[in-house]
């Protein structure tokens, strides 16, 4: 069973997703989930309950959910490649742990843009909140700058899930425009760098439904009824 990962619209976090999968370079099927249209209705919930992006179909039939799990998943297959490190090794550690930082301190510094982007009319209560998320985003990249130490990468000496996962959510900021990225030199010049990888740019045509043109296993998209079907017939 090839895998599948569904992946969100617009501006999903499964962007990381998207290209861990093509620098794996195994070969993988992408469902495209609208939101919020699509991901909080009764059929994408049959794949995941919380309704949110991303999930993974595994090629053993599992579903696995949330962008830590699929990006530790897909790392484990990728040690070869570099993505991730053996469980154990003091490089795990440290992949694990700046996941885990752009998983809660990244991501969640955008999350008041977002509420207020999505809810309620315009006056006060929405002022307060982008301040807030204004403040919290420049907060994190502050501390990721100061985390990246120099280095050209998130982990190490070459790119791992955690710069996949990253470049995801930074881009957040070419939308919100909570601050100006070249105030933090290393954190910029890192997502300029991977502006220019090919896994990135074919998720940005992925995502934004332009030609696509893959260099890793990229094979096709397939609906989320089929999947549904797929889940339906006996082993």
């Amino acid at each position: 069973m090839l895998p599948v990962l569904f992946y969100g619209v617009p501006e999903g976090c499964s962007f990381g997703s998207i290209v861990a999968l093509e620098w794996l370079g195994k070969p993988y099927q992408l469902c495209r989930i609208e939101m919020p249209e699509v991901v909080s209705g009764e059929d994408y919930r049959r794949i995941n309950p919380v309704g949110e992006t991303p999930t993974m179909l595994t090629e053993k039939g599992g579903l696995l959910s949330e962008s830590m799990a699929i990006l530790n998943h897909i790392a484990a297959q990728g040690i070869d490649k570099g993505l991730g490190f053996a469980q154990g090794t003091p490089e795990f550690d440290r992949l694990n742990a700046m996941l885990a930082f752009l998983n809660t301190s990244f991501f969640g510094a955008f999350s008041p843009l977002w509420y207020a982007l999505d809810h309620g009319r315009e006056g006060l209560e929405k002022d307060v909140l982008r301040a807030y998320g204004k403040a919290e985003v420049t907060k994190a990249h502050g501390d990721l700058e100061r985390m990246l130490g120099g280095r050209d990468w998130l982990v190490g000496d070459h790119p791992t899930v955690a710069d996949a996962y990253f470049v995801g959510i930074a881009r957040w900021n070419d939308f919100h425009r909570a601050l100006d990225r070249h105030d933090f030199p290393a954190v910029n010049r890192l997502y300029q760098k991977l502006q220019n990888d090919p896994a990135v740019r074919f998720a940005h045509a992925i995502e934004e439904e332009k030609p696509a043109r893959g260099t890793g296993g990229f094979a096709g998209h397939v609906s989320l009824e089929e999947v549904l079907h797929r889940l339906r017939e006996p082993v």
